[in-house]
């Protein structure tokens, strides 16, 4: 089921690459900004080590986190990727995750990032269904959602806005 080796991505503003140990204190930096946070099931970082923890989870979990840097500078703007990867006889699934830094917000970048991570989980990985969970009140994040063809299907009993994304409709739409 897991892939060992993940590819980097280039697009026009930007190159993901899978992170890894080496860049935690990027990773410190970024993930220790309440913006960053806000949305997210955590507190923003206190340590070098909890960098590390977050590095670790992804690397440990099925799926893969890639770090996406800017193109021209190499500076850390953000993060996405899977986790929660299920497969079954029948059906394969996994989970997206994405933060961006707050001075990013709002150019396209996220955008710019997701297209390829989601195309590569429904050819590569044989994904049959992506989800994500938002915060009711985290706006951006679900109209990005929209605009990437996620359906809304509810909310949680944590109080979380579930969406999915069905292979069929992103191979249509793109």
């Amino acid at each position: 089921m897991q892939i060992i080796n993940y590819p980097s991505f280039i697009t026009k503003r930007l190159a993901l690459r899978t992170l890894n140990l080496k860049h935690a204190v990027e990773i410190y930096h970024h993930f220790s900004s309440i913006d960053v946070t806000k949305f997210m099931d955590i507190e923003p970082c206190k340590d070098l080590r909890e960098a590390e923890e977050i590095i670790q989870f992804h690397l440990d979990d099925s799926g893969c986190r890639w770090g996406l840097f800017d193109i021209t500078t190499s500076v850390l703007l953000g993060t996405a990727g899977f986790h929660l990867w299920q497969v079954t006889k029948e059906f394969s699934k996994a989970e997206i995750g994405y933060d961006l830094a707050r001075e990013y917000w709002g150019v396209g970048l996220m955008q710019e990032a997701l297209i390829p991570i989601i195309d590569f989980g429904f050819t590569t990985m044989k994904l049959d269904l992506i989800e994500a969970t938002v915060d009711p009140s985290n706006l951006r994040s679900i109209r990005l959602l929209n605009r990437l063809g996620f359906q809304k299907q509810g909310e949680l009993k944590d109080n979380l806005v579930y969406f999915i994304l069905i292979k069929e409709k992103w191979l249509a739409i793109n």
